[in-house]
């Protein structure tokens, strides 16, 4: 089996300096794996955890000697992307000034059922409710303001990691006016339910090609570890994490008005229709299976993905009659988030070890 290249026509110069707030529960594994694959394609270099972390420096406010190398590299960093609790000032001084800012939010019913069942035991607030529906019918019973270190996950998760006090009370003039600095501070909000809208416009503003923004899905779930919210559930989350709503909704509204400043829908869903083509593509030719499976079926244990709380991760095995090129190309796009970290980080900074070298 071998993959194609797929034509492309430059217009403008690629965007490499990009900064991705990589928030929970939103798809951000598959975009993480986009910018490694970007940053390997055009020799880049990207802001690791320092030491042991797998976070930078998370769910503490982010600070610039979270990042290996920092302290010889200075302000010299392509692409940071890793999880993180958002702090201007400390990622100015690791990214350089003509940094491209990003994100993507998700409806915050779907995410706050996702988070449930991935922090199930992590969380206090999670742990103590039988399932997401009695937490939602009265979280105020589970979720404790002295265990909120433990609980970040449980409300308005997205309004945390982009810097802000997750459990505010809800103030109209002050959640826009947190809108508004957000604005200021991120080029671009991606939304997670318009996923390949999404890769369209970020592949159309940064001027990437199609192969940049193409993906195979990580880190998804199996259907059995999803709970079904009933529709008292996903009206209580509006009002429990009121914040992440109104975030959203904004942001969901201006999503589309980006979309139609650089091109029309017509355009827009030809692109996606494309991106769909290649996809498939990749999946019959990468894949012995054509879909994810269950973990326990992964023969090769370097691409296992990591499990958390009641979530079932799944992965994927590879054909076996891949020539050394597409296979490399193939792999990259399944290998799970800790292994391409620390795949990035062995070759970043080959005369160090991490705790990474097990997922080597």
């Amino acid at each position: 089996a071998e993959l194609l290249q797929w034509p492309t026509f430059k217009r403008c110069q690629p965007v490499t300096n990009v900064m991705f707030l990589k928030t929970h529960k939103t798809a951000s594994s598959t975009i993480l794996n986009i910018l490694y694959r970007f940053s390997e394609k055009h020799n880049l270099t990207v802001a690791l955890p320092s030491g042991d972390m797998v976070h930078l420096g998370y769910p503490r406010l982010f600070q610039a000697t979270d990042v290996e190398g920092f302290k010889t590299t200075g302000q010299n960093f392509n692409i940071m992307g890793n999880h993180l609790r958002f702090n201007l000032p400390e990622v100015r001084r690791v990214m350089p000034d003509d940094t491209f800012y990003f994100s993507i939010l998700r409806d915050p019913a779907s995410l706050l059922e996702s988070s449930y069942v991935y922090y199930k035991t992590y969380s206090p607030a999670f742990r103590n409710s039988k399932n997401v529906n009695e937490f939602l019918s009265s979280p105020w019973s589970y979720y404790k303001l002295d265990e909120k270190d433990s609980n970040i996950y449980a409300k308005n998760n997205m309004w945390f990691d982009l810097g802000y006090d997750n459990n505010m009370p809800y103030d109209e003039y002050h959640v826009q006016s947190v809108i508004e600095e957000i604005e200021q501070n991120f080029h671009l909000m991606l939304i997670a339910e318009y996923f390949d809208e999404s890769m369209i416009l970020l592949k159309d503003t940064l001027c990437w090609d199609l192969d940049d923004v193409v993906y195979i899905k990580l880190n998804a779930r199996s259907l059995d570890s999803i709970q079904a919210l009933n529709s008292d559930s996903k009206e209580k989350v509006k009002e429990w994490c009121a914040l992440d709503w109104n975030l959203y909704k904004h942001f969901n509204d201006t999503f589309w008005i980006k979309i139609l400043d650089r091109m029309d829908l017509k355009t827009l869903y030809k692109e996606v229709d494309l991106l769909q083509k290649r996809q498939k593509e990749l999946v019959e030719v990468c894949l012995l299976e054509k879909k994810a499976i269950d973990e326990t079926k992964i023969k090769d244990k370097k691409l296992k993905p990591y499990q958390s709380g009641h979530a079932k991760i799944l992965g994927y095995n590879l054909r076996q009659d891949l020539d050394s090129k597409t296979l490399n190309t193939c792999k990259k796009l399944i290998r799970p988030e800790l292994q391409y970290m620390a795949y990035m980080y062995s070759h970043q900074f080959p005369n160090k070890t991490s705790k990474f070298i097990n997922f080597r």
